[in-house]
């Protein structure tokens, strides 16, 4: 007997063990969700064979009315879900059923922390729709035949949970039509489910968005002479006008599509007409997925033309830094044959794919002016995200700068709360720009010693601690006409906020440390591009800020992080005349050059950076410290 009609047993891979185990715990308390799960898989083959067929019209055989069939039975106590779609080959129930070949899968296992709420959420992100199934069964049979195959090249599956979960047993079989049926196998208290009013109560809630007739026969029975009836509205949510869509329709649609079980946390569903005709439902998640992060993870919309399923993830139909959107586009222009490598090089999808971003944009806009705690949670999740558009997206850079949200020195908390606007509209008299910070941490930019003049004025810094942020700054140099500054950058001009009094004091003070920032220079050598005294610290004996047009620290070890060659970069040191180390240096003290290290490793290290001799800075911080200490007694005595 050859491999292809043998039985076998196989073993589940180790990850599908511990996914079965977390369906039956995780999900037992909304169990009947199995069933908009495997309606779920049954109308997305079906719409995979409609699109084959528009290549080979004979995989529809002489069955071109495509439905989903539900039937029980109260003696056997099962439930069966029935479609005449695409169907699957036995290379493909192994590779989909008993393997999960997805990238991100240890990510996956990694997030759940054994916190039924919340690994119930993440299991629905990671779309396991089939093993839903054991939820409610104890054993699950699936039988199935690939369009364009004979109908002795049928595929059965079976794993009963009683016998063994962690293996199942596929073998050859005889299916006339093609497609894929599914009997589930109900566990002990199950039997609610065998009933007709139940299984359309469920169809009718999950389900009704569905475009595929959802059909049962009328006393539920699998008789051939009785009668069937659609459940479903069999239409596609999307074409019908919004006036007849209710809410609830539109989340449970979004579950569909997102394969999320929460509910989304705005919607938008529109007509384009125009040079381009299309269709657009686009959802913001109310969480990020666990692979959001994740380059490889294709993600993106549904793409329909005219009603026909054309792809799952059309990457082109939106901008990157707009990946977590969900939803479905219909066109009426594209090709029927459209694929992933003309959906790059269309000027029609360039058309949608720009709608689209203003759609969502527009989206998040209302969301910010209409419902603050809805946009802060968008913000928490998916903040980050958005901050590339800046770089991305240069049409719409002004719009996406008006979304942003920052920690600043105005709440002084780790939120990001802040937008430009609120930046704007708290300047002082005559401030003229938007000043930040940027550090690898928030402690690190709330800390920063660039600040301390700042806080002294009363001015407000927008504190910058993520990665993306050296990014987003980098493309981001103006708002509302307001420059981006950095305080850590170039010269400090606070000129109109000083007194002529405080004036002439600096001017002094850069005359009379002259001698010292010039032999601080000669001892630090190539470490330092420069030193002089700083306009920006008022309590820090000293700091260290970047050239106008040198790379910033930050920025600087960012790359180093990341594997990139990063070009040498010399420091400027200010220190701080009013501190009482500087005041006691004396260009010709015998430990001048232990002091002059001292102050440039202090700097490094309040900006976040990295000693390239950290034993050193320790050596020499004991010794200076020693050495006060034993002239302490002396002027005691004295």
């Amino acid at each position: 007997m050859s491999t292809a009609t043998a039985k076998e047993t196989l073993g589940f891979q180790a990850e599908v063990k511990q996914l079965l185990s977390l369906m039956i715990h995780s999900l037992y308390g909304n169990k009947e969700i199995f069933l908009r799960e495997l309606i779920s898989n049954a109308a997305d083959a079906a719409d995979k064979l409609r699109f084959e067929a528009l290549a080979n019209s004979s995989l529809l055989e002489s069955d071109a009315e495509l439905k989903i069939r539900i039937s029980f039975d109260k003696q056997q106590k099962t439930v069966t879900i029935a479609d005449n779609g695409v169907g699957m080959s036995r290379d493909e129930v192994v590779a989909n059923i008993g393997t999960i070949a997805k990238s991100g899968t240890r990510e996956f296992f990694q997030s759940l922390s054994g916190d039924q709420a919340k690994d119930t959420r993440l299991i629905g992100q990671f779309g396991v729709g089939f093993y839903s199934s054991f939820i409610v069964a104890e054993r699950v049979t699936l039988v199935t035949r690939r369009a364009g195959l004979a109908a002795g090249e049928a595929v059965r599956w079976e794993c009963d949970m009683a016998k063994g979960a962690g293996e199942f047993t596929i073998e050859a079989a005889h299916k006339a039509g093609r497609g894929t049926e599914v009997t589930l196998h109900l566990r002990e208290g199950e039997d609610e489910l065998l009933g007709e009013f139940r299984l359309k109560g469920i169809v009718r809630k999950y389900s009704d968005h569905i475009a595929i007739p959802v059909v049962m026969r009328k006393d539920g029975s699998a008789k051939d002479s009785i009668e069937e009836e659609t459940v479903n509205q069999a239409s596609a949510l999307w074409t019908r006008p919004k006036a007849e869509i209710s809410d609830e329709q539109y989340v449970e649609f979004y579950k569909h599509v997102a394969h999320d079980y929460d509910a989304p946390l705005a919607w938008t569903h529109n007509r384009v007409e125009g040079r381009q005709e299309y269709t657009q439902l686009l959802y913001l998640p109310a969480r990020a997925p666990f692979d959001l992060w994740d380059r490889q993870h294709r993600r993106g919309l549904k793409l329909y033309v005219r009603r026909v399923f054309i792809m799952d993830d059309a990457e082109q139909l939106l901008p990157g830094y707009l990946r977590f959107v969900r939803g479905v586009v219909d066109s009426a222009d594209l090709p029927l044959n459209v694929s992933r490598e003309s959906l790059q090089q269309s000027k029609d999808v360039d058309t949608i794919r720009a709608g689209c971003a203003k759609r969502v944009l527009g989206l998040l806009e209302e969301l910010a002016a209409k419902d603050g705690e809805k946009y802060a949670a968008f913000w928490k999740e998916f903040g980050r995200v958005l901050k590339e558009g800046a770089g991305e997206d240069p049409a719409n850079r002004d719009q996406i700068a008006g979304l942003l949200r920052f920690s600043s020195t105005f709440e002084n908390l780790e939120a990001q709360t802040v937008s430009l606007a609120d930046c704007i509209g708290r300047m002082k008299q005559g401030q003229d720009r938007i000043y930040h910070v940027t550090a690898e941490t928030f402690l690190a930019a709330r800390n920063s010693p660039q600040l301390e003049i700042f806080r002294k004025r009363g001015i407000e810094v927008l504190l910058l601690h993520e990665r993306v942020d050296e990014w987003l700054v980098g493309n981001l140099t103006e708002f509302e006409g307001k420059p981006l500054v950095s305080v850590a950058r170039g010269d400090l001009d606070l000129g109109k906020f000083q007194g002529d009094e405080e004036k002439k004091r600096q001017e002094e003070n850069s005359g009379q440390y002259k001698a010292l920032t010039e032999r601080l220079k000669e001892v630090l050598g190539a470490r330092v591009k420069e030193v002089r005294v700083s306009t920006r610290l008022t309590e820090s004996a000293s700091c260290l800020v970047a050239g106008e047009h040198d790379m910033g620290g930050n920025l600087a070890r960012i790359l180093k992080a990341a594997g990139q060659k990063v070009p040498l970069a010399q420091p400027i040191l200010e220190i701080n005349p009013d501190h009482a180390i500087v005041k006691r240096l004396e260009p010709d003290d015998a430990a001048f050059a232990e002091w002059a290290g001292l102050l440039l490793d202090q700097a490094m290290l309040a900006e976040g950076g990295q000693l390239e001799d950290p034993a050193g800075f320790v050596k020499r911080s004991n010794a200076l410290m020693l050495a006060l200490a034993q002239q302490q007694p002396e002027r005691k005595k004295a």
